[in-house]
């Protein structure tokens, strides 16, 4: 049964019907009663979608990528984040809008969806640091959530981040604790937020236990395997090469190990490697024995928790900000050991 059939069973409006089930203050206690029976008796659902426009919402929740960051949109990182997000969504009756544009057009992309109210709010993703987009939306008064921080912002939002430095710091440590003074990071893209803070804690692992930064054995790109094979590859060519690697992405560590392995290398013997693990559905580490030892947070639950918190500040925009940092896990597994003698 349909709003239309509803209102004729009733003899009532379209209107008023929707409002009674709305619970709008003008409607009486006896029709609401008399509308919301007749609703149960015959099975009737509102749409989410029809209510929302009724009540000058979308029910839509927008995800705009660049084409600085299409990366993203084929990354299995994204897709296990926009899987979570999407459960959230969905259980509070609202739909996603995933829109790409081209770099120089992504402030007119935000303006055109509030202008057009075709969504309710968005998620940002990749910031940067100074990150013109919190500005921009602060000003257009577009509700919006951060995943990730952006050092240097101008104004203050809602963001739930992960504690990269202090987990980049950890994983170091693991391995200066093992015996490793030649380390090696590959990182994601120093430019984003995120890489900078991981590259801060490896730095600062590295200067509380005394040892020397060796710039050849930095590198930052994407998170992909390809990088992390190109890098590993040429930082072992080095002499001295680096004994262990901390790395940003199980996607990158698997290229890491490849380079390795293709040298005779035994990971977790002759080379170690700690990597962060964002818990994807699709490339588990392992259960009783983890191939890789990391420090580990799930990116899924990331998406499913950002899409609440920015579901709660559309549905009550004077709420406080909320800002959640989280810690991550270390998980030993396999792929680090103890520096070799003479190494």
């Amino acid at each position: 049964m349909n709003l239309k059939e509803l209102s004729k069973l009733l003899n009532l409006s379209q209107t008023t019907v929707s409002r009674a089930l709305n619970g709008y203050p003008e409607v009486s206690e006896a029709t609401r009663q008399r509308v919301v029976k007749a609703a149960e008796a015959h099975s009737y659902s509102p749409n989410a979608r029809a209510q929302g426009l009724a009540m000058g919402r979308s029910r839509c929740i927008g995800h705009v990528i660049s084409v600085r960051d299409s990366g993203e949109m084929v990354n299995p990182i994204f897709g296990d984040f926009m899987a979570g997000a999407g459960e959230t969504y969905a259980a509070h009756g609202y739909e996603m809008m995933l829109t790409r544009v081209d770099e120089q057009d992504e402030d007119e992309a935000y303006r055109s969806l509030k202008a057009r109210g075709a969504v309710d709010g968005v998620i940002i993703h990749a910031p940067r640091q100074r990150d013109a987009r919190l500005p921009l939306l602060d000003q257009l008064g577009l509700p919006f959530v951060v995943h990730g921080r952006a050092s240097g912002s101008t104004v203050d939002y809602s963001w739930l981040d992960v504690n990269n430095r202090r987990a980049f710091e950890m994983a170091t440590q693991h391995l200066i604790d093992l015996g490793h003074k030649r380390l090696a990071l590959i990182n994601g893209d120093e430019a984003l937020d995120f890489a900078m803070r991981r590259r801060m804690g490896f730095e600062a692992a590295i200067a509380n236990n005394g040892l020397t930064l060796d710039p050849a054995c930095m590198s930052s790109n994407d998170m992909t395997e390809g990088h992390g094979y190109a890098s590993a590859s040429a930082m072992l060519e080095r002499n001295p090469a680096p004994t262990a690697f901390v790395v940003s992405s199980i996607i990158s560590a698997l290229g890491v190990r490849r380079a390795a392995e293709e040298r005779g290398l035994r990971v977790g013997a002759d080379t170690s490697i700690v990597t962060f693990d964002d818990c994807l559905s699709y490339l588990r580490i392992g259960v009783d024995t983890p191939v890789f030892t990391a420090v580990q947070s799930s990116v899924r639950e990331a998406g499913a928790a950002l899409a609440q918190m920015l579901i709660d500040r559309i549905q009550n925009p004077d709420m406080p900000l909320a800002q959640r940092l989280w810690e991550t896990e270390f998980v030993v597994g396999s792929s680090s050991g103890p520096l070799k003698d003479g190494t």
